[in-house]
């Protein structure tokens, strides 16, 4: 059965709230009835995550992984790796160590000894984007239920294999783009779904520029012995070969192609999904990429895009604007006001739509207010999460849109049912990266 907008809108709002558990299933919280999880990647995103489930009381954090034993890199100098995320997690729990209900925190190398783990319920992913396609693949295919770091993927047909699996498999799966449980979002996309600035024609979308030096490393370039207890040869996995050097992994590794698309795709997974929520376009897409441009990085290893600009027009006529040089957020603009939202933040013209009700009658999207909890509450449940992965294929398809045709220097046609370019071969190439041997999904 196919279901118009509308009605997608309502029965999905409705499934994401989560079935009731019994109170026993938590009795006395015990350890032995939580929800056990490992973290896969525990660099900075990783380990700002892994502080966030310690913080829900139904999980138990068993086990950390990551090719990084203890290292530089990360944020502003910061060290990271397993063995601090792991000394994270023991000190955590150490109030239940002496009732002997704790048993400790293992610390991997390797994902697949995680995965081997029958004892793990779930898993979350923070790794490098040209990890995420053939990490959540092997958990689905594991039987674990996945939380993932956007952006979702490193390429369109990887992004494809993500919802494939997750879907073959049943997980519940929940991307880390977790400004949908951010009210001021939800608030702005309802207020464009129920009319209040008329008829919608412009979405602008305002991303992030450059190519920071996040890591304190973009000066050291050259090639070099990687340091004791990184596994540089596991971390590239299935990108290109390329020497060590400290410019190249750590946080700033979203600055090359190879690993990632810049702040395009870094935020992408962020302003162009929420915006795709208030068009009602979450499953499907694009199908036109016009006016893109773009400035890229001048730097012996950086090479992503610092400043871009293209439009992604749909078919109903509605023109997305994505830009570093837009309003930081989402700007809705209609035929009779505009509203606008950014994290923590939403305004509107007319200034009265701030205070509009949205009725009983009326769209009302998923509501969440916590990330971390949602993912929880869903493998509970096993209901769909507030970001499906789904629905954040779709999302970053249209960063992955704009990067291609940043590239190819052209306007590109795209149909977003059948997910390749019109009669565009050349296009249609970069719809995917060869994996390097043995990985593949």
């Amino acid at each position: 059965m196919k279901l118009d907008r509308r009605t997608f809108l309502k029965t999905s709002a409705a499934a994401a709230l989560p079935a009731i558990v019994p109170s026993t299933v938590f009795g006395a919280e015990a350890p032995s009835n939580r929800v056990t999880m490992a973290s896969i990647g525990v660099g900075n995103q990783g380990t700002n995550d892994l502080r966030g489930f310690l913080q829900d009381s139904r999980v138990q954090v068993v086990a950390v992984c990551d090719v990084m034993r203890e290292g530089g890199g990360y944020w502003s100098g910061t060290v990271r790796g397993r063995e601090v995320a792991r000394k994270i997690v023991d000190e955590h729990y150490a109030k239940e160590a002496p009732s002997g209900t704790y048993k400790g925190c293992a610390a991997y190398e390797l994902f697949e000894d995680v995965l081997g783990r029958s004892d793990i319920d779930a898993v979350e992913i923070a790794v490098p984007d040209h990890w995420h396609a053939l990490l959540t693949v092997a958990a689905a295919r594991a039987g674990k239920d996945i939380y993932c770091q956007k952006p979702l993927s490193l390429t369109i047909r990887e992004g494809r294999a993500m919802v494939e699996a997750v879907t073959r498999y049943q997980r519940v799966f929940q991307c880390g783009s977790q400004q949908r449980s951010d009210r001021n979002f939800r608030r702005a996309a309802e207020l464009v779904l129920n009319g209040r600035i008329g008829k919608l024609h412009t979405v602008r979308c305002g991303l992030p520029s450059g190519v920071p030096d996040y890591g304190r490393t973009a000066s050291q370039c050259e090639s070099a012995a990687p340091p004791d207890g990184f596994n540089y040869e596991r971390w590239l996995g299935p990108a290109p070969w390329a020497p060590y050097c400290p410019a190249r992994v750590g946080v700033n590794f979203r600055w090359v192609l190879d690993y990632s698309g810049g702040q395009l795709t870094d935020w992408g997974g962020h302003h162009p999904d929420c915006a795709q929520w208030g068009m009602g376009t979450e499953l499907t897409g694009p199908v036109k990429i016009q006016n893109a441009r773009a400035e890229w990085a001048d730097h012996p290893v950086y090479n992503t895009a610092t400043s871009y600009y293209f439009e992604a027009v749909y078919a109903n006529g509605v023109k997305m604007i994505v830009s570093d040089r837009e309003r930081g957020g989402v700007t809705f603009e209609g035929t009779d006001g505009w509203v606008w939202a950014n994290r923590g933040r939403h305004d509107a013209q007319p200034k009265e739509l701030l205070q509009s009700a949205i009725t009983p009658g009326e769209i009302h999207l998923y509501e969440s207010s916590n990330h971390f909890r949602n993912f929880i509450d869903c493998v509970l449940s096993r209901g769909p999460t507030v970001a499906p992965v789904e629905v954040a294929h779709r999302s970053i398809t249209i960063a992955h849109l704009g990067n291609i045709a940043m590239r190819l220097g052209r306007d590109l046609n795209w149909d977003p049912a059948k997910e390749c370019f019109v009669n565009d071969p050349q296009a249609d190439r970069m719809l995917g990266r060869t994996m390097r041997s043995p990985w593949t999904v």
